[in-house]
């Protein structure tokens, strides 16, 4: 029954591990491209490493003794071991090159390379223990004169999975081993034991003042929990707690996870700054409806306003007025055609965006406008980056000046692909223009009427009678009536024509700001909405992380 509760919880230990390990590599791949390298170093050396490390083998725990000179970690070493794999000493540098002792040796080869372990002595288990699948490691002097032995021991202490750390009782209070390596490895309790070693040197009560006082230090690094053992290489019982501590953490069969774990501690610890600011995952709305307001100005949308209820009464009043002076409306040359926008040229949909459209004749943007649109953007990414952490705000503020170079050319393309609607002729457009040509011709039919009868009184002939309306003759009222009805209508069409056209650009204005705010979409907020989009990523990756 303990065995399959050991084997339950082992199997939970490995999912959530691999849980963070899988929010690992979505803390790499979100933070890519947007945070520095030096800040993505830590969490990508050690997917590299812990990757390696749990495919190697799980049946084998790696215990590294490191200490100072002097302090007995080869000694206890040997003890350990029960032979003298280490070398004995007390003067600078004594163990250079990292020492290995294995108990059961199948499977821990590839480990040992992985370590680059060089020196291996295969341990038989004495009677009556249970250290078969440790890998004990005596690590150079960590306070080594020699550059190298202290790279090796950073290098090793990095790797290994539980961490046994050998103070001298004359010097375990030294600054070197509290500020390089204990203090930050504070996250990492769970795999480390520290053991003040030669207490046989010390009267009971003093090797008793001495771990307590160590236990203090251990609690001023962020260490509370960690034990805190008495050992001695000589003394009879003196590595009894440590091999019991050996025996258990060789037995849970979690110390390889327990480390990968509080690597993963560290990475998210180092990370929290970067993803402390609020949760925000949408643009302010406020800001950029100011923007889209200003890009309008910038684009022209409202003088292509008024140019298309200028074009739209000149052409309802050319299709309304009379036949005998629509010519004159030629000379009167169509508002959109100065712009180049007399007539509707959207964009084919099976060309993706990428037809050519030739340019409108607007006026560039004002050096007011290019000024409201530049406040316009630095109030959106000034809005969206406020509260977040550095890197952000940076990056936000990058990200909507990334494309304002290709804002003209964009704006003008959308003002000029955009259907202005002007093709669509009303309906009463067309009656009125019917009833038009109707009274010309009626005045046509008058006038020619009056025209034959003078031909008939110059050439003396005799005048055939004429009908009377009223007090004129008919051709008369045909000719007279045609064309003061025709003006009438003409004049009374205009109002019509012109609430037509003041619907006509309040329509055009609302696509062409549908048309800006596109625009806007694609070269301003969608790269800012990445950016708090990779934040929010990288903030939910870092949660995850955690565990």
């Amino acid at each position: 029954m303990k065995l399959r509760t050991a084997d339950r919880a082992r199997t939970t230990a490995e999912e959530g591990v691999a849980a963070r390990l899988r929010a690992l590599d979505r803390v790499l791949e979100t933070g890519e491209g947007h945070l520095d390298e030096a800040r993505l170093a830590p969490a990508r050396a050690l997917a590299r490493r812990a990757g390696e490390r749990l495919r190697l083998s799980g049946a084998h725990t790696v215990v590294a003794l490191a200490g100072a000179t002097g302090s007995g970690k080869s000694s206890l070493f040997n003890a350990l071991t029960g032979a003298d794999v280490s070398t004995v000493g007390v003067r600078r540098p004594t163990t250079g090159v990292a020492h290995a002792a294995v108990w059961g040796g199948e499977g821990a080869g590839p480990l040992l390379d992985w370590l680059e372990i060089p020196r291996r002595h295969l341990v038989e288990p004495a009677v009556g223990t249970n250290l078969d699948g440790l890998v004990l490691l005596d690590l150079p002097d960590h306070d080594s004169t020699e550059v190298a032995h202290r790279l090796e021991v950073d290098r090793l202490v990095a790797l290994v999975d539980v961490l046994v750390w050998v103070l001298d009782p004359q010097k375990y209070a030294d600054a070197a081993v509290h500020d390089r390596y204990l203090r930050p490895l504070a996250r990492h309790g769970e795999v480390m034991v520290v053991v003040l070693n030669q207490v046989d040197r010390l009267p009971a009560e003093h090797a008793t003042a001495a771990l307590a006082d160590v236990r203090r230090l251990l609690a001023d690094d962020g260490l509370p929990d960690v034990p805190v053992l008495a050992t001695s290489a000589v003394a009879p019982g003196g590595r009894a707690e440590l091999q019991a501590v050996l025996t258990g953490a060789v037995a849970a069969h979690r110390a390889a996870l327990r480390r990968v774990s509080a690597d993963l501690d560290d990475v998210a610890a180092d990370l929290a700054d970067v993803v402390a600011g609020p949760a925000r995952t949408e643009l302010p709305v406020g800001t950029a409806r100011e923007l889209v307001t200003a890009l309008s100005a910038a684009a022209g949308v409202p003088a292509v306003g008024a140019a298309v209820q200028r074009a739209a009464v000149h052409r309802a009043v050319a299709a309304t007025g009379s036949p005998y002076t629509r010519w004159l409306r030629r000379f009167r040359p169509d508002p959109l055609r100065r712009l180049h926008l007399d007539r509707a040229r959207p964009v084919p949909a099976e060309s993706n965006g990428d037809a050519p459209v030739a340019r409108t004749s607007l006026p560039a943007a004002s050096a007011v406008e290019r000024s409201r649109v530049d406040l316009a953007l630095r109030a959106l990414a000034d809005s969206a980056a406020d509260g977040l952490p550095d890197p952000w705000p940076d990056t936000v503020r990058a990200a909507a000046r990334s494309r304002s170079a290709d804002l003209p050319d964009a704006l003008d393309r959308a003002v000029a692909t955009t259907d202005l609607g002007l093709e669509r002729k009303p309906v009463w457009w067309r009656a009125v223009g019917l009833l038009q040509v109707l009274l010309a011709v009626l005045a046509l039919a008058g006038g020619l009427w009056l025209a034959g009868l003078y031909v008939l009184t110059v050439l003396r002939l005799p005048e055939p009678g004429t009908p009377d309306i009223g007090e004129l003759p008919l051709p008369t009222a045909l000719l007279l009536g045609g064309l003061l009805a025709g003006l009438l209508v003409a004049v009374l069409a205009r109002l019509p024509a012109r609430v037509g056209a003041r619907r006509r650009r309040e329509a055009v204005e609302s696509r062409l700001r549908s048309a800006v705010t596109g625009v806007a979409d694609e070269l301003v907020l969608a790269p800012v909405a990445a950016e708090l989009a990779a934040y929010g990523g990288l903030r939910e990756a870092v949660a995850r992380l955690r565990g």
